[in-house]
């Protein structure tokens, strides 16, 4: 039996090359595919695999001093749902440009929201009703087939539209409301979370395990709606047989949460194209500009 295992841990690193090359050595030795990023911050990976080899990888893995507390989540999947196994080594596990801001210790993120498992979210809801604010830490293109119900999408095609994003003013109302930030896995609020209360956000929450552990608490009989965007072959999960379907073909307004890579090659945006639709080819650009750009590719 395959799974897929999902997990990070804000954690000083002195060496992130040396961490880099024994995951690599571990990982192959392992036959996982997957993604690893290594940082002076931490470690965050998606790996794929036989669950006794991931068994071996999570042993090993928290034999290291900085991630004997590392929580990994299971996942349904397979290692064919990744191309090879990739570790590298970054500034920043997640790209908000905020590297110099993040202030991380042997116990996590400095100065991050308090973390809400889903049945402390849910009583929190409870006592503080419409207060509550839900604020997506994602991309917008996430959020257009899933998303907390009645929550604030921020402008944000990749996280380095953050910060900007915070300091726009656009968002100064719900500064003194409750904020719960959530994200697929947790690890974009972590950092986030900090942001935000470093400009100016006074009560400010995580989701503890982030989406993925919400879902697997209410499916899709609580506050969540849609499908889960996921990186991976996957594309999109769902959390039962009665997902609501939230997103919109870009062509004919059907309800879809099908994404498909743009045609031209160049272009890295998916385009949400129901399944009607997506039987002609001409549609699966992301633009008019990616159509024409393809194009002339063709002819020239």
């Amino acid at each position: 039996m395959q799974k897929i295992l999902l997990y990070y841990k804000f954690t000083p690193i002195k060496d992130p090359a040396a961490v880099m090359l024994w995951q690599k050595t571990l990982t192959d030795s392992l036959n996982l595919r997957g993604r690893i990023l290594i940082s002076p911050h931490g470690i965050n990976g998606t790996v794929g695999g036989a669950m006794s080899d991931l068994k071996k990888y999570i042993k090993i893995t928290k034999q290291f001093e900085g991630f004997k507390k590392t929580v990994f989540k299971w996942s349904e999947g397979t290692r064919e749902d990744f191309p090879r196994m990739s570790v590298k080594v970054r500034d920043e596990l997640v790209a908000f440009n905020a590297g110099d801001e993040l202030i991380v210790d042997e116990s996590g993120v400095v100065g991050g929201g308090k973390h809400l498992k889903p049945k402390a979210l849910h009583k929190l809801v409870e006592e503080r009703g419409a207060d509550v604010v839900f604020f997506d830490g994602r991309n917008a293109h996430e959020a257009a087939i899933g998303k907390f119900k009645n929550a604030v999408i921020p402008e944000t095609n990749t996280t380095h539209d953050f910060i900007s994003e915070l300091e726009s003013g656009k968002y100064d109302d719900i500064k003194d409301k409750p904020v719960v930030t959530y994200c697929t896995g947790g690890i974009r609020c972590e950092v986030l979370s900090s942001l935000m209360k470093n400009r100016g956000f006074n009560e400010v929450y995580q989701i503890d395990g982030g989406i993925v552990k919400y879902g697997e608490a209410y499916k899709d009989d609580g506050l969540w709606e849609g499908s889960l965007r996921v990186f991976d072959e996957r594309m999109t999960v769902e959390f039962s047989d009665n997902a609501k379907i939230i997103g919109e073909c870009i062509h004919c307004k059907e309800k879809t949460s099908n994404y498909e890579n743009c045609e031209w090659v160049a272009c890295n945006d998916l385009v949400l194209i129901c399944e009607t639709c997506k039987t002609d080819q001409s549609r699966l650009f992301h633009t008019e500009n990616c159509r024409q750009k393809a194009k002339i590719g063709a002819t020239a």
